[in-house]
């Protein structure tokens, strides 16, 4: 298989699963704004919407969005508990958390990346994001990861949202005690600095 990322994007998510589910894999980096390859190539022969992560199947295939992506993953590695068994309620439950993820956290936070956005414009993402981060804040409580005690692919896309809103975008998360003792404890996770070190991420977490 081979994962196209960029670094610190949200390909980190999946990135984080491929590493956890001990799949053999290779990284190709992708440059988003050119969307080239290292090589040179035109990255939207590979992936038509021009974005990642991408992750081509050795049959071939193309599998793309990350929260469909960290699925599979955790699906050919099912011995790993990076996900509830399909058709599970507990599988359900995952998929609301990769849901929120993508929707409400992701979603928010992607266009403060932007440097034409006007301040008031990611001010009022910042805020619509923060009452996002509070909700997980009430929903993690005691719990280990967002699933309980066991790490799941969610917990990889959480993590990457969390540095984003932080290391990146500058919010002042120390209020969220919960939230911030779930982000040291994923990142101190030996698969999750694999894969910030094979980004060049490590002094980001």
């Amino acid at each position: 298989m081979k994962l196209y990322y960029s670094p610190g994007a949200c390909s980190l998510s999946p990135h984080i699963a491929l590493l956890e589910a001990g799949l053999p894999y290779d990284l190709v980096k992708v440059d988003l704004r050119a969307k080239k390859l290292e090589n040179g190539d035109d990255f939207l022969k590979v992936n038509p919407k021009g974005q990642v992560p991408a992750l081509a199947l050795d049959s071939g295939e193309l599998v793309t969005e990350g929260p469909i992506i960290v699925q599979m993953i955790a699906d050919k590695a099912a011995g790993k508990n990076l996900a509830p068994a399909r058709d599970s309620n507990e599988r359900y439950k995952l998929l609301e958390w990769l849901n929120y993820i993508t929707t409400e956290l992701h979603k928010n936070l992607g266009p403060m990346f932007s440097p034409v956005l006007a301040d008031d414009a990611k001010a009022f993402f910042k805020d619509r994001a923060m009452g996002k981060f509070k909700y997980l804040e009430t929903q993690l409580g005691d719990r280990d990861y967002l699933m309980g005690k066991q790490f799941t692919v969610a917990d990889g896309y959480l993590f990457t949202m969390l540095l984003w809103a932080k290391e990146r975008l500058g919010f002042d998360l120390s209020g969220l005690p919960n939230l911030m003792a779930y982000k040291a404890r994923v990142a101190a996770r030996p698969q999750v600095q694999e894969a910030l070190k094979k980004e060049g991420l490590l002094k980001a977490a």
